[in-house]
């Protein structure tokens, strides 16, 4: 496997700037500009190596080499299936399965996907990274995630994460009948004191918006449609149990069991601009065989 690299041509515009100021405004980030210095990365001016205070001229080829990332060996690699819907150099965009934990945990310390990416890089043999993911879900919720394939990658979209331009969707299918079709529900989530894992709905917690519309009403739950515009931790189960609505399956957070096992909680759509390519990139999943299993038998419930 070649190292992963970036080349650009100098324009009239950026020509005059030291190769430092010009990585830096190519978001190149301080770390990776040391490790790239020290630990076996490179930094080239049309072939020839360079330091980063050599002074770029109009058509100049500036390429600069990463070193190999150091991979996490106490990530056990595991093959299991990924439904893979989007790869390129930079990324991978996974639908996730429900009952699958995004990282390793103490309570699930394995089956993960990122112990299935472990051994995808590796069978692949065109991978040599560590496992970088940039959008997760929790261990009950299916739906899509993304990946960066390199930390640089990751970077940047962790760049974006805190302009909240990384785009996702949802579907779900919450407890009660809804009385406005649609809502914006602004109200802050922190930690709820005597758990380590739950949330709450509390005045000093941080600021959390999630927008849902009702796609239909049925017997005793409703399908919904919802976005986030911020990324709070459990945020949708969090407001859906404080609007009195948990979502089917959430023992967590009150919801009904009877009929489901997991939270009916689904990330259908994934929009973001990709850094590298540039160009923005839109992905939608549809709901999984039990979530629609579950639409189809509160519609049409069994006649007594």
């Amino acid at each position: 496997m070649s190292n992963f690299m970036l080349e650009w041509v100098v324009s009239q515009k950026q020509a005059g700037k030291d190769i430092k100021t010009f990585l830096a405004e190519e978001h190149i980030s301080k770390r990776a500009l040391t490790d790239i210095k020290f630990t076996g990365g490179f930094i080239g001016v049309n072939g020839q190596e360079q330091n980063v205070r050599y002074f770029l001229e109009e058509g100049d080829r500036l390429k600069v080499v990463f070193p190999p990332e150091p991979v996490n060996l106490t990530l056990e690699k595991e093959n299991i299936p990924l439904d893979v819907i989007y790869e390129d150099r930079d990324i991978l965009v996974i639908n996730k399965r429900p009952y699958m934990s995004t990282i390793p945990s103490r309570e699930h310390p394995a089956g993960s996907v990122a112990n299935a990416l472990a051994h995808y890089y590796e069978d692949r043999m065109a991978i040599r990274a560590a496992v970088h993911i940039v959008t997760r879900l929790d261990r009950n919720t299916s739906g899509l995630l993304l990946v960066a394939k390199h930390r640089h990658a990751h970077h940047l979209f962790g760049i974006q994460q805190a302009k909240s331009t990384i785009h996702r969707a949802y579907e779900a299918i919450a407890s009660g009948v809804f009385q406005r079709k649609t809502e914006v529900v602004d109200a802050p989530i922190g930690r709820k004191q005597t758990s380590i894992i739950e949330r709450e709905v509390r005045q000093d917690g941080k600021r959390a918006v999630t927008v849902y519309e009702v796609k239909k009403q049925l017997n005793e739950a409703a399908h919904l449609k919802l976005k986030l515009e911020t990324g709070r931790t459990h945020q949708i189960r969090v407001h859906l149990a404080y609007l009195g609505h948990p979502l089917l399956g959430d023992e967590l957070y009150g919801g009904p069991t009877e009929r489901f096992s997991r939270q009916a909680l689904h990330c259908c759509e994934l929009s973001f601009y990709h850094p590298l390519e540039k160009r923005e990139m839109y992905f939608s999943a549809p709901l999984p065989d039990d979530m629609q299993k579950l639409l189809k038998e509160l519609e049409y419930p069994p006649k007594s």
